[in-house]
This record gives C-alpha cells, structure tokens and sequence, in this order.
C-alpha cells in the first residue's frame, strides 16, 4: 500500500506523536492488523510498541501482542488499550508453544530480539533457537499471516567482533554485498527465517530483514544503548563536581564519520515493510540517513548535563570507562535516590562501558547507504545531531537518568 507522505514526515522533523491513552482510538473497533513484537521492551521494540497503535500507522488499526522476557519495566508510558504484554522466555520452547499457539490472529511478526553473548557461538545457539521457538509456532498456526520482519544489523558486513580485521571492509555497505567466509549470527537467523517462511505451503508470507546502525533510541534494557550509557557517564561526572566532560576515545573516533539509527527511524522501516508490497522479500540498511562526527555530539551531552564540553586531548589523555567508571556503583546509587529515578537498578545494567569503550578506540567508518531502501520507496530520515539530543530528553523526562540542575559542588 502505498505510504502518506505526512507520516515520513512527522518523524522526521521530530513531530510530537500523540499518546496511546489519548489517541489510540477504540479498542472495541475492528483492527486490520495484528503485530507480534518479539523483544517489545528493547531499544527498537519499544518504539514498535509506541508507534503500532497511533491513529496514522499504515496498516492500522493495530492491534499488537508485546513479548519480553521480564516485565514491563517501571518507565513504561500507560498501557494502550490495543496492546497485551506477555512476559516469555524464548529460549523455552515449550513455553512459547503454550504462550504462542493460542494467538492465531497474528497477520506480522516484528522480531527485534537479542540476547548478549560475548562468545559467537553462543549468540548464534541461543538467539538463532529463540527465533525458530517463535516462528516454529507462528508460521504454521496463524492462517492470516502475511509478514515476518528480522532485525539484524551491520555485523552483517564486518562479522563478529573476533573476526574484526579478518576481512578487508569496504565501505559504504551496500544489500547486495556477499556474505563474510565466517560464521556469523546474523547469517544463521535469516537462514531459519527463510526456512520458515518457504514451509508455509500457501507461499502468502512473505520477509524483510533490517540492518540499523548504532541504535540511539530509548530503552537502558538493552546492551547496545549506547545514548543510556553516555548519560549515566554524564551524571557521575556532575554528581562527582567535575565541570568539564572530557572525551574518553580516539582521535579517529573524535573526528571521524560515522551512521547512527534513530530507534523511531528503524520501527518505521519495519511497519513500511509489513505494509508495501514493494518491500516484500528484501533486505534493507537502517541508518539515518546523514552522517555525524562524534565531536558534534558531545556538546550536546555535555549541554544536557550543564558540563563543559571537552574533545580529544591527545593519546596520553585518553581513558576507558571500564577503569573510569570502576567502583562508581555507590555513586550512581546515591544519584537514583536524590534525584528519585525510577531505575533503582545497578550501575552496570544502565551502563554497558565495553560497548562504549570499543566503539571509541578508532576509527570505524561503518558507513551504509540508504538507497535501496529510498528506491524501493522508504523515505523517512532524521538528522542525527537531533536525535542525540531527543532520547537524551525522553531518558530525562521519564526519570531514567537525572535533569540537568545546578549543585553546590559544581
């Protein structure tokens, strides 16, 4: 079907979306469509969940089934009428046969699920085994099932961090690159997805795998937030008296170009393929569509926390926030209590600073190109230095990570 202009449009300029409570319209009307989001409390299925039930969504009304494996946590905005949460281990597959197998209304499945594993051979065991628990019970027993969205991202073109350096990275990544000589996740889960989908003897589901970049986006639940991350490092250095914000990485990384994905961005190109007809069957890069140097970002943290922006300094000033930040759970614990966060969770589940450390040390241009996605009619964007500072406020604003105000010790 083809997409209203107006709705690429406000996401892109930032446009204030309607709230769930007040908007969603009807639950008792009709819905055209019902989604299954599977990983709905993480960075992207978060915005799937907010996004799914809005008056304007193409394919809509939705009506949207919200798996995760833990409940919903306490930043939640109020509960849609449209949506039921049901909490599920999809490493168990008997559990998600009994949870799955009574919802045979499901028309599209938006997998967005990761579970962490620091060892490659285990993120492929238990997350390609979490897909085919779900799609082994979908696919066969919803008869109006019409799409199954993947999420992946660019380790597809670069492989697993132990494979880094391996192969010479040509950049900007483009869908129709081959696949890496290397064992790879990401390969595995859109075999099982394609395996899935061919069984269905009718041939009426079809697929749509999506690769974002680095995701900024809303959820600290998830291992790769790196916008959570870099906050948490703000308050401790405000709450600690520093007034400056030093830059802990590599000059490569200060100065170099680099993709971001808006989380919002990457919900939309999930829903644009569940709906057009021209994405069906394809795989599509996420980004946003510019690109961004880090030095631009970092006033804008700063900004946000009242510290003063302080870029590379050169090697011998340079520090990772592994060693930095080791030992600061007292003090993020005394912040959550002053500043009555609502995640009274510890240091080291708001903040993942290996992630953060590997992604400053050099210079990576993972860059992609978005122009299959736009020829294929995708034309939604955002200005990345924009949506830094947009889940910086609704971190803030939902009490994740504290406002920004003046203490005595600054």
């Amino acid at each position: 079907m083809p997409m209203n202009m107006s709705w690429w449009w406000a996401g892109a300029i930032g446009a204030v979306r309607k709230r769930h409570d007040e908007h969603a319209g009807d639950a008792k009307q009709p819905f055209q469509s019902v989604a299954l989001v599977v990983g709905s409390t993480g960075i992207v299925g978060t915005s799937l969940v907010d996004i799914l039930p809005l008056p304007d969504t193409p394919g809509g009304p939705w009506k949207v089934y919200a798996v995760s494996r833990r409940p919903l946590p306490p930043w939640s905005p109020p509960p849609s009428p449209a949506v039921t949460h049901l909490c599920l281990d999809l490493a168990d597959s008997a559990a998600v046969s009994e949870a799955l197998s009574r919802l045979t209304d499901i028309t599209h499945v938006f997998y967005v699920a990761w579970a962490p594993h620091f060892i490659e051979e285990q993120n492929r065991e238990a997350n390609t085994g979490m897909l085919r628990n779900v799609l082994s019970v979908v696919v066969p027993n919803c008869p109006a099932l019409v799409h199954v969205s993947l999420q992946t991202g660019s380790k597809h073109y670069i492989g697993p961090p132990e494979s880094i350096g391996k192969f010479a990275i040509e950049t900007p990544f483009s869908e129709d690159m081959p696949r890496l000589d290397c064992p790879n996740l990401y390969y595995d889960q859109e075999d099982v997805l394609f395996d899935a989908v061919s069984r269905r003897r009718d041939g009426a589901v079809s697929w749509s795998v999506h690769r974002p970049s680095l995701v900024f986006g809303f959820s600290p639940r998830s291992a790769m937030n790196v916008v959570c991350s870099l906050c948490v490092y703000a308050a401790i250095c405000r709450k600690e008296g520093r007034r400056k914000l030093r830059w802990p990485g590599s000059l490569g990384a200060w100065e170099g170009l680099s993709n971001a994905s808006d989380a919002d961005l990457v919900a939309e190109q999930h829903i644009w393929a569940a709906v057009d007809p021209a994405a069906k069957n394809e795989a599509f890069n996420c980004s946003n569509g510019d690109v961004f140097k880090w030095k631009q970002l970092w006033p804008v943290l700063a900004g946000k926390f009242g510290l003063e922006c302080v870029g590379y300094e050169g090697e011998e000033s340079r520090v990772s926030l592994m060693e930095a930040m080791a030992g600061k759970e007292a003090v993020w614990a005394e912040i959550v209590r002053e500043e009555r966060l609502v995640v009274t969770t510890e240091l080291d589940q708001v903040a993942n600073w290996w992630f953060v450390d590997a992604l400053f040390m050099d210079k990576w241009e993972f860059l992609d190109t978005m122009n299959k996605s736009k020829e294929h009619g995708f034309l939604g964007f955002r200005n990345t230095v924009k949506s830094f500072g947009t889940w910086i406020d609704k971190m803030r604003f939902y009490k994740i990570v504290p406002s920004c105000r003046i203490v005595s010790s600054l």
